[in-house]
């Protein structure tokens, strides 16, 4: 039998504290002005009309690794003096870094904020653009990986039916 506890009784203590309805609409739909993950940006930069710029803010040698196609280069630590020259005021801006572990897209997002730009994150960084089986391009060219069957599970064969190539996408 499976029990249940009602609005005024905690499961356990892990929700005694809670958000309410309208605090929790307002955080998570603010996050979702801030973020995106990368598969609504690989969809994104499949549309004809894009309509944002995507930032690559690491390292040269991150960059000459691997960086998804379409991506500008700006460190940044460049950012605030660059920036100005390379993308028109106000453009949207989609910054991403190395990865998860990694908090440079976030301090890259608030350069662009900073500038006036509006921006997002994309969730995950390049490792995730990587590990979702998306091509990216390296300095001897195009290359890309099988999906990680832990981060799409429709490549997995979970989801249910054929997969095909530009069918990868988050299974959520």
């Amino acid at each position: 039998m499976t029990e249940t506890t009602t609005a005024s009784q905690p499961a356990s203590d892990f929700f005694a504290h809670v958000a309410d309805r309208d605090a929790a609409v307002a955080h998570f739909r603010g996050r979702l002005g801030f973020e995106a993950d990368v598969s609504d940006v690989a969809a994104a930069l499949a549309a004809p009309d894009r309509g944002f710029v995507l930032v690559d803010t690491r390292s040269d040698a991150s960059w000459a690794q691997g960086h998804v196609p379409g991506a500008i280069h700006l460190p940044g630590r460049r950012i605030a003096a660059e920036a100005p020259s390379r993308i028109p005021a106000g453009t949207p801006v989609v910054v991403y870094c190395w990865g998860p572990g990694c908090n440079g897209a976030t301090r890259a997002a608030l350069a662009f904020a900073l500038l006036g730009h509006p921006v997002k994150e994309m969730l995950g960084g390049f490792e995730y653009w990587v590990r979702e089986g998306f091509a990216y391009d390296t300095a001897d060219g195009s290359a890309q990986l099988a999906p990680d069957p832990l981060t799409n599970i429709a490549e997995a064969g979970l989801g249910g039916g054929a997969v095909s190539a530009d069918a990868i996408s988050c299974a959520c």
